[in-house]
């Protein structure tokens, strides 16, 4: 299987939402947004009708995975966007093991309760005796220093291995969280492969957020801040860190994540990066949005995801593969929102 469980910062799956007043900038009609995302009248009566419709995201290298997904839920956007605020949603991902929100301030203790489990002893393991590959996604640097503690657990029981690789990944994470909030896209460090080798997320992330020009037209201060953070974001963004430790491909993967939310009564726009994942990708990368749509919201978002699995011989059909198993875990995922949200508003209704 090219992938498990792929995880995808969706705006209405994975974040708490913050409702604020107004735009700072033009906001698209609902029209506006089904043109510029090309779906077409056959489409509109679909969403219409309830069904979840796809759009086309053009992909920009061969180690990207890139898809679209629009539907139309008969709630309006504030409840939505309350709903989600409250947590509702993240509170039932199956691959989720842990999480917690990043402060300003955030230290090594703000990670402590990221860590390898009893069970996962092998993983832990294999993490302290990474090399350059695609096993773990780790610069030179984080590799020698690896091995540098490696050497100092020779004779060491499995108690303190466990203990020194939770303590080890730990200190990763503050140093890539605290290089990204201090240089942006330039602090992030590349991952080392096999032969001299690099895979780059900051490029990817860059050229996400540059080729995203929907959004970017309607939103051109908050493209410009994303792009150059740690520049200011416009007054009426808020924002949010975060570390993730979810199951994918059947192993414990750490995952860095910067959200920005926008929202008001004429609509909202979110917008994430994922700029450290632990292994099986490199880097993941969301604009959605949700805009008043008759009696109901219309909600699109799309994703880009960049892993080394799709790339090389046999890249199009990986590629096939790779979209087709991630709109699947999208629409499964929508499918639950529109079952919860409709389920609360027959609850209020009675």
């Amino acid at each position: 299987m090219l992938f498990n469980k792929l995880s995808i910062p969706v705006m209405l799956l994975t974040g708490s939402l913050f409702y604020l007043p107004v735009f700072a900038q033009e906001v698209p009609t609902p029209q506006q947004a089904l043109q510029n995302f090309g779906i077409g009248a056959e489409q509109i009566t679909q969403l219409e009708h309830g069904k979840i419709v796809g759009y086309e995201v053009s992909e920009t290298s061969q180690e990207e995975l890139a898809i679209g997904m629009a539907m139309i839920l008969p709630v309006a956007l504030p409840k939505i966007i309350d709903y989600i605020k409250r947590g509702n949603l993240t509170a039932t991902e199956s691959d989720l093991i842990a999480s917690a929100p990043l402060a300003n301030n955030a230290d090594i203790n703000s990670f402590k309760k990221f860590a390898f489990n009893d069970k996962q002893l092998d993983e832990a393991k294999a993490f302290l005796k990474a090399e350059p590959g695609d096993k773990f996604n780790l610069s030179k640097p984080e590799i020698d220093s690896l091995k540098s503690l490696q050497a100092t657990l020779e004779d060491a029981d499995d108690k303190t291995l466990l203990k020194a690789a939770n303590q080890k990944y730990r200190e990763i994470l503050l140093q890539r969280l605290l290089a990204y909030r201090k240089n942006g896209l330039s602090g992030i460090a590349p991952y080392s492969r096999e032969n001299g080798k690099t895979a780059d997320p900051a490029t990817e992330l860059r050229t996400d957020a540059t080729i995203s020009k929907a959004w970017a037209h309607y939103f051109p201060e908050l493209q410009q801040a994303w792009l150059n953070y740690p520049t200011p974001l416009p007054l009426n963004s808020t924002e949010q860190f975060l570390w993730l430790n979810r199951m994918v491909e059947d192993r414990p993967t750490a995952i860095l994540n910067h959200r920005v939310m926008v929202a008001g009564e004429t609509g909202g726009i979110f917008i994430s990066r994922q700029f450290y994942v632990g292994h099986s990708y490199n880097s993941s990368h969301v604009v959605a949005g949700g805009l008043p749509y008759k009696d109901g919201t219309l909600v699109f978002y799309s994703t880009r995801s960049s892993t080394d699995q799709v790339a090389g011989m046999g890249s199009s059909l990986k590629h096939s593969i790779g979209r087709e198993q991630i709109k699947k875990e999208m629409i499964k995922r929508l499918q639950r929102l529109n079952k919860d949200m409709k389920r609360k508003v027959t609850a209020a209704g009675q």
